[in-house]
């Protein structure tokens, strides 16, 4: 099962609800493309900020391990780690760009393939049940419209006199 998050677009000007064809689902995990193809997967994902970033530092680490002398077989090596650093974290450098886009992380999705996420997802989406309660209340502490599907989550409970544990109600009976 692969872990989503879901990323809702800004609103255009004259949008009420955001377009559901511009939802962008990224996948937690190792990118094999990502590694292997580090400055075009890059470009391909439109991570400008990103790439700009990865050239600075593959040059700056190539002079800089070539004016201390290293073996071709260290240059080979860091090369290779800086491409594995970029593998692993290639959803995390996503996500960035998105963020820095103003797209809002809405939702976590747990699926066996992209569109099972995508159906899980807009099978919610639809209902609106996927908004947090909490953001419509501007009293709330917190806020933020993040919600786990498919997962575990942890929710407060609506009337004070409800305790956390096995009994729905103080002083219920066995």
């Amino acid at each position: 099962m692969s872990i989503y998050t879901v990323h809702e677009p800004p609103l255009k000007a004259g949008e009420s609800t955001p377009d559901p064809d511009r939802f962008v689902f990224v996948r937690d995990g190792f990118s094999f493309w990502a590694f292997l193809l580090a400055p075009l997967w890059m470009l391909r994902h439109r991570l400008w900020l990103v790439f700009v970033g990865y050239v600075i530092v593959a040059v700056a680490l190539q002079a800089g391990l070539r004016l201390i002398g290293a073996s071709s077989g260290v240059i080979i090596t860091v090369s290779f780690l800086l491409a594995l650093l970029v593998g692993f974290e290639a959803a995390t450098l996503r996500r960035f760009t998105l963020s820095r886009r103003r797209w809002n992380n809405v939702a976590v999705v747990v699926g066996d393939d992209l569109e099972s996420a995508e159906r899980r997802f807009f099978d919610t989406w639809v209902d609106k049940s996927w908004t947090d309660p909490s953001a419509a209340n501007p009293s709330a502490a917190g806020g933020g419209s993040r919600r786990s599907l498919g997962m575990a989550t942890a929710r407060r409970p609506q009337d004070s006199s409800e305790v956390l544990g096995l009994f729905p109600q103080p002083g219920a009976s066995r």
